[in-house]
């Protein structure tokens, strides 16, 4: 049985290491305190340039809520043509209306202007009313999959709600499990819900190499980075889940 797992980039450093590490998506990000926000185009060019896995830049034009004014729906318009001009395979968003609702008109507008790359719908879902409503919206826009933690903070806290979603979804999107995920917990959340594709960040820190610091600055100019040896293990995690399930199912 085959399964994907995407890793969080915010650095072009990071982007190596998880191609390194046998990962198979890259959702490319800046601003790692703000949850992600979209790259630059120099960003984009150069990770798209440098790997040969999946890249899906997200976009989404500041951090905050996901209720977009007209300026910032044409930002996002824009970084999506940026995206299919570099040879990106997908892109990464996430609309909501002001009562918890997908914001179903321009999200749909957004995956036709993305074709033929696939889009996946964030964590906004994460934020929705009615997740069961929410789905048949996300799924009527032509959206690939969702990335979600089952409207809970993290994916183990929401497995359940996620089973039921990948239930619900009956192979007509891909439920993509997010938020929480190591190689600790991984198998759990893969036999729990049922799903093949994982999402993680396996977020490490990069101290400075910076010889000199100026110690009345008082800052720490660490960054986030990717943890490769947690990325491969948790490759190995699925493989051998998926493997055992595979002989357990045909014998």
């Amino acid at each position: 049985m085959n399964f994907n797992l995407e890793i969080i980039a915010f650095n072009i450093e990071s982007c190596l290491l998880i191609e390194q590490a046998g990962a198979h998506r890259i959702e490319l990000c800046d601003n790692a305190s703000e949850g992600g926000t979209t790259a630059s185009y120099g960003f984009i060019k150069m990770a798209r340039e440098k790997t040969n896995i999946q890249l899906f830049p997200i976009i989404r034009p500041r951090g905050g809520d996901f209720l977009y004014s007209s300026d910032e729906f044409t930002i996002m318009q824009d970084d999506i043509k940026f995206c299919k001009e570099l040879n990106c395979d997908g892109v990464v968003i996430g609309l909501l209306l002001e009562d918890g609702r997908i914001d179903y008109e321009r999200t749909a507008r957004l995956v036709q202007l993305a074709y033929p790359m696939e889009v996946t719908f964030h964590r906004a879902f994460d934020r929705v009313a009615d997740a069961s409503v929410a789905l048949e919206e996300v799924i009527k826009t032509g959206c690939t999959r969702i990335l979600t933690s089952g409207l809970f903070p993290t994916a183990i806290e929401g497995r359940a709600a996620l089973q039921q979603l990948v239930k619900l979804a009956d192979n007509r999107i891909l439920i993509m499990p997010g938020s929480g995920i190591r190689s600790s917990n991984i198998v759990e959340i893969a036999q729990h819900t049922g799903a093949f594709e994982f999402h993680a960040s396996a977020r490490t820190m990069s101290s400075s190499q910076m010889r000199y610091h100026n110690g009345q600055m008082k800052e720490d100019l660490s960054q986030v980075t990717v943890d490769q040896q947690e990325v491969n293990r948790i490759v190995q995690q699925l493989k051998n889940h998926f493997k055992n399930l595979y002989e357990t199912e045909n014998g």
